[in-house]
């Protein structure tokens, strides 16, 4: 997973091809901790990038996306928004959200 910043986002994200995670997180957030290691696992095993942006250090992507609470996970096909959920969600339960854009 790569912490991107909101300089990076725009070539990380919207100039990307095919599937792509943005997770909007913070550090001291318990939640989004426990969501890590799992989209980690998402990205290893079905090659699915997946960036992070620190929501205490950029302000106005967040905000574009209506994020309120964290984590929010945003799904993106061919740099263009999909969907959006929020707060923990296991693995199974994310492929199968993200399975309908791949």
């Amino acid at each position: 997973m790569k912490l991107i910043n909101e300089k990076e986002y725009e070539q990380e994200v919207l100039k990307s091809s095919g599937v792509v995670l943005l997770d909007f997180f913070a550090s001291w957030c318990g939640p989004c901790r426990m969501l890590a290691p799992v989209l980690e696992e998402i990205e290893d095993e079905r090659k699915i990038p997946v960036f992070k942006m620190d929501v205490d250090e950029n302000n106005n992507v967040p905000r574009e996306y209506g994020v309120m609470s964290i984590p929010t996970v945003c799904i993106f096909k061919d740099g263009v928004f999909q969907e959006k959920f929020l707060g923990f969600r296991g693995k199974e339960e994310i492929l199968g959200i993200v399975s309908k854009y791949l």
